[in-house]
């Protein structure tokens, strides 16, 4: 597959599991073997366990964290000194939204990276197209956005982010480098897929609640409170709101001296994690 951006196309790469997501593999291993050896240990090998998905479940719901695998939070630090930002849109393309926020990113000669759902992709491909067309990145937010994605199996997880990346990469000649989960929960299984895929995993700096807040002024202040070189703003292309903000975030950059790049520019000399 050919690669329009001057970027190699992701290669799978070893799995390394973090500490906490090894201890927990070991402690598993431990469980079986302790109830093969002391049957009548059981009710400390469930509580063991049970403590274990319990630690596991809130480094789920810590989207900023890495205790289940690398995350890109930030930018690297040579993105930074080079007063990057990078502007990121959510759950798109969006037939009606999305072609406003292109026009006005071109207006402030900004780049983005669109993580885009692949069944969208699919369903609106010259939108997609144009996206990629204008110089911004198109990344993998999973294939259907299911809500349930943090508790999927490793099977499971493997499609939706293959079918993201298959939608994606056939419509615009190049595969994504980067994924974020389905509102940023982040299956402890998933770091094996994203390894297997090539993909790196990325959150965000901060973000405005587009989706839930229809008060632009307040989107806004999330958006550039302590802002600062090397942050990841998120947005949502689907959110109407963002029409709103994004002229009055892009004017703020400007005045900072900040300029909004793609992933893929921002990291192009920092090797994959």
């Amino acid at each position: 597959m050919t690669q329009s951006s001057g970027y190699p196309a992701p290669r799978a790469r070893p799995w390394r599991p973090t500490p906490a997501v090894g201890l927990s593999l070991l402690l598993h291993a431990a469980a079986v073997a302790t109830l093969v050896a002391s049957p009548g240990l059981w009710p400390w090998v469930i509580g063991g366990l049970a403590a274990n998905h319990l630690l596991l479940s809130a480094a789920v719901l810590w989207p900023r964290g890495r205790i289940l695998g690398p995350n890109l939070v930030r930018l690297p630090a040579a993105a930074a000194a080079r007063n990057e930002v990078s502007l990121n849109f959510d759950d798109g393309p969006d037939p009606k939204v999305t072609p406003r926020v292109l026009d006005l990113l071109d207006r402030h000669q900004a780049r983005a990276s669109f993580f885009c759902i692949g069944e969208k992709a699919a369903a609106f491909p010259e939108l997609v197209r144009e996206i990629a067309r204008r110089g911004h990145s198109v990344e993998n937010h999973s294939h259907c956005h299911p809500y349930a994605f943090a508790f999927f199996g490793l099977a499971r997880l493997r499609r939706e982010v293959d079918a993201a990346q298959a939608a994606i990469a056939g419509v615009t000649g190049r595969a994504p480098e980067f994924f974020r989960a389905p509102a940023g929960f982040r299956s402890p299984l998933l770091d094996p897929v994203m390894a297997a895929c090539g993909l790196r995993y990325v959150s965000w700096t901060r973000r405005g609640f587009d989706t839930v807040y229809g008060n632009a002024d307040a989107v806004l202040q999330r958006l550039t409170r302590g802002l600062k070189p090397g942050d990841i703003l998120l947005m949502h292309d689907g959110a109407p709101v963002v029409l709103a903000v994004l002229p009055a975030l892009l004017d703020q950059l400007g005045a900072r001296g900040l300029k909004s790049v793609t992933l893929p520019d921002a990291c192009r000399d920092e090797p994959a994690a």
